[in-house]
């Protein structure tokens, strides 16, 4: 190596002329790809070595582990963790480490500094793809990755209509229509809906196979017992509350996830309410928990660990350069019947009327 050579910090093209190969090639080896041959990605680590090469970012990725990440806002959920089985599944098939990121914070990840950063930072740990796990406000992020030539993938989309995303998704519309003609089969003419965040995708398909399966039916929906709120416990059971004491109680509630739905079961053991005697509850998910309520939960079962499945195995194709056919792609949902359905009340007292209900 010449003084002026040794004095100027060494390039990629560089690396790429010492390899005898293409600079696209020697971006390739670097990025840790599998489709460059044996012997080619040993002349470029080799010409790497001679040449000192240091790359922009602070560690080489072709000198570490190959790695998925997996990205989420919300703090692990039994819906999380069932995604994560089938993340985890594949990427131990493929041979790649599976590493758990935070986003930047909301308020701060629409802007595209900082989304250029973060993946930056992906890039430099090893990261070869990236699972948005019902992620926020994600736009910024979709799209420094498609600049990067990360490929980033989202399960159950939220707040987001970016035209570069690629999603991994159930049939919600389909599966909360079987729900809702469970009910209506059984007799139910009141059925209440709790649903998730209205920037959710996927609640708001629920919910439109809510109303489409009461629409068929010739039921109106009464808006008084139509809820939008967070996917959780505590949401379901204060809404649940309120709903059951009301003067005019609905017979079935409908819970756009399972988390919901356990929390309108604890509401209704609260106010004294006999699930499915004189209330019928459904959820969404069918996670772990729906078996071991009390009744069990009769809920929609989709396939979560399939979803987690198929995140990686677009990740994996996309970053062998073949795109999807289709940018979203979703899984078949069924209905699990269980103990927490049942024919409506022909009699009795109301929840609301009962002496211990709290108004």
């Amino acid at each position: 190596m010449d003084a002026e050579s040794a004095a100027r910090r060494a390039t990629l093209a560089d690396v790429a002329a010492a390899a005898g190969v293409s600079r696209a090639t020697a971006s390739k080896t670097l990025n840790g790809r599998d489709d460059v041959a044996g012997a080619t990605r040993e002349r470029v680590l080799a010409a790497v070595a001679a040449l000192d090469y240091k790359p922009t970012t602070a560690r080489t990725p072709a000198l570490q582990r190959r790695a998925i990440a997996v990205v989420f806002d919300i703090p692990a959920s039994p819906y999380i963790l069932k995604v994560l089985e089938g993340v985890l599944a594949t990427a131990t098939d493929a041979h790649l480490d599976l590493v758990t990121r935070l986003p930047p914070a909301l308020a701060d990840r629409r802007r595209r500094t900082v989304a250029r950063e973060w993946i930056a930072d992906q890039r430099a740990s090893g990261v070869v793809g990236i699972a948005g796990l019902t992620l926020s406000a994600p736009d910024a992020l979709i799209d420094a990755a498609a600049d990067s030539s990360i490929p980033f993938v989202m399960v159950d989309p939220v707040d987001t209509t970016n035209e570069r995303m690629i999603s991994v998704g159930s049939s919600n519309w389909a599966g909360a229509r079987a729900a809702a003609e469970h009910l209506i089969a059984l007799g139910h003419r009141r059925i209440s809906w709790i649903g998730g965040p209205k920037a959710s995708g996927a609640a708001q398909d629920r919910f439109y196979g809510f109303n489409a399966a009461m629409g068929a039916a010739g039921i109106p929906v009464d808006p008084a017992l139509v809820r939008a709120d967070q996917f959780d416990v505590a949401t379901g059971a204060r809404h649940a509350h309120d709903l059951l004491s009301s003067d005019d109680p609905p017979t079935a509630i409908m819970a756009a996830d399972d988390e919901l739905a356990v929390g309108v079961l604890a509401a209704a053991y609260e106010l004294g309410v006999r699930v499915p005697d004189e209330l019928s509850v459904t959820g969404f998910d069918d996670t772990s928990q729906a078996a071991w309520t009390t009744p069990p939960l009769t809920t929609v079962h989709q396939h979560l660990d399939g979803m987690g499945r198929m995140a990686v195995q677009s990740l994996l194709s996309m970053a062998a350069g073949s795109w999807p056919a289709s940018r979203h792609v979703e899984l078949a949902t069924s209905l699990t019947i269980r103990g927490s359905t049942s024919a409506p009340p022909t009699g009795g007292a109301r929840a609301a009327d009962r002496p211990h209900a709290d108004r």
